[in-house]
């Protein structure tokens, strides 16, 4: 998985002035978890732009001004409810030895045909929730969809990969190609159509059979029982 390289400056004070004193400054306040104890450190905000404001899934390469560098990813941030500024971010320090849980962006390969027959790709799971060692972590997940005919699906089974764990069932719906609903709804009424035709028909022929009687039955002239005069 890539790595962005974030240049941090130690924090002395974590007090709410200090932190005040940050933010106005153009800095964010971080804390590093996962290692003997918590580090306290703060950051340009500028550097958090491809870290955060992207759909791809990075490592974060924290290199501190004591000339310590730690590996970590990103575990949680704040955003100001009204202007969407960071406020505040937590990272999780990686270590070989030791897995880690991340949510991956899936890749879609290909063109699907049942898309080019009308149908609709529907797209529900984004990201897969992955563990595995840092250095297997994938940047994305492939999944190829161009074999999908309307109808058909793709599944976390079919996205295995030996190298991380796929926290999520294998029968889980990944992306899948539907009949679109127009088609649907005209197909219905072509049905429909075709079942009032038949009886239409129907209704024709034994019209037709019960005007075909007898002059009594009101085919002809009316019948009499006096004969006509010479």
């Amino acid at each position: 998985m890539k790595s962005i390289t974030i240049k941090g400056s130690q924090r002395e004070s974590v007090g709410k002035v200090s932190t005040k004193a940050l933010r106005n400054a153009g800095k964010v306040p971080c804390v590093l978890y996962g290692g003997d104890k918590a580090i306290h450190f703060s950051a340009d905000e500028i550097s958090f732009k491809n870290l955060v404001y992207t759909p791809n899934i990075y490592t974060a390469a924290i290199d501190l001004e004591n000339g310590e560098k730690v590996k970590a990813i990103l575990q949680d941030i704040q955003f100001h409810p009204v202007t969407d500024k960071i406020l505040h971010v937590d990272f999780y320090q990686l270590f070989d030895d030791k897995e880690v849980t991340m949510n991956i962006p899936i890749h879609l390969l290909g063109s699907a045909p049942g898309v080019v027959a009308g149908g609709v790709l529907r797209f529900p799971n984004r990201t897969l929730r992955v563990r595995a060692l840092p250095a297997n972590l994938p940047d994305f997940i492939n999944a190829d969809i161009s074999k999908l005919e309307i109808g058909d699906k793709i599944f976390v089974l079919d996205v295995k990969n030996d190298e991380f764990s796929i926290l999520h069932p294998d029968d889980m719906v990944v992306c899948q190609v539907r009949m679109a609903r127009a088609i649907e709804v005209v197909e219905v009424e072509e049905d429909e159509e075709g079942v009032e035709g038949e009886e239409g028909e129907e209704g024709a022929v034994e019209g037709a059979a019960e005007g075909a009687g007898t002059p009594a039955e009101g085919g002809g002239a009316p019948a009499t029982d006096n004969p006509p005069k010479e």
